[in-house]
């Protein structure tokens, strides 16, 4: 099983295509108000268009009224919508893609009530888009009784590696980085998104 990559919080098009060249099989593109890695449309657009065919495009939403939504995917090519707010499994359910789900830490309620969505980790406190590391081992019951997740949380070029080790001998979906391959201005940095890459590739051979 190959870990699936993805770098979240793109906002510039030359970023998403180093992500693309670096080796990341999703790309998240952020909607959320609170949010200092928000995109307008227009970037959004020319972001997703530079990289069609290549990588799949994840659409980031927290507590986003259905209006909201449907104005993003009207303009957007989108692969899968990622929900990181209190969203409803009949919300979840009401998505015409294929949806991931964030929940903090990981919550085996969460992935009850969830039942076949992929789940995101973050941390159990922080949330998305902190950087914040957490007991990634804590994944390893989830990934055992075969709910598939995404690993996030204070991942970094550095530590990803350990963070596979510590859940064990099953392997995640996925994991996501956004703050942990950032220079300035929240661009991506290339080399790091490289060295992140290399760092997964590299846990997946000792196994």
């Amino acid at each position: 099983m190959t870990v699936r990559i993805k770098i979240c919080g793109i906002v510039h098009p030359d970023d998403a295509a180093a992500a693309v060249d670096a080796g990341a099989d999703l790309i998240g593109l952020n909607f959320v108000p609170s949010s200092p890695r928000r995109l307008g449309l227009d970037v959004a657009e020319q972001i997703a268009t530079v990289v069609a065919g290549r990588v799949e495009r994840v659409a980031v939403f927290k507590n986003a009224s259905w209006d909201e939504i449907e104005r993003v995917t009207r303009r957007i090519d989108l692969e899968r919508i990622q929900l990181h707010g209190d969203e409803t499994e009949q919300d979840v359910e009401l998505i015409d893609y294929p949806v991931i789900k964030a929940v903090r830490g990981a919550d085996r309620e969460a992935a009850e009530t969830y039942p076949g969505t992929l789940l995101l980790l973050d941390h159990p406190t922080q949330g998305g888009g902190q950087g914040k590391a957490w007991n990634w081992s804590e994944a390893a019951d989830l990934i055992a009784a075969g709910v598939d997740i995404i690993l996030a949380g204070g991942l970094t070029p550095e530590n990803v590696g350990q963070a596979l080790e510590e859940i064990g001998d099953l392997l995640p979906w996925g994991v996501d980085v956004a703050t942990g391959v950032e220079g300035n201005g929240f661009r991506k940095d290339p080399k790091r998104m490289r060295d992140f890459v290399e760092a997964v590739r590299g846990a997946e051979k000792v196994r």
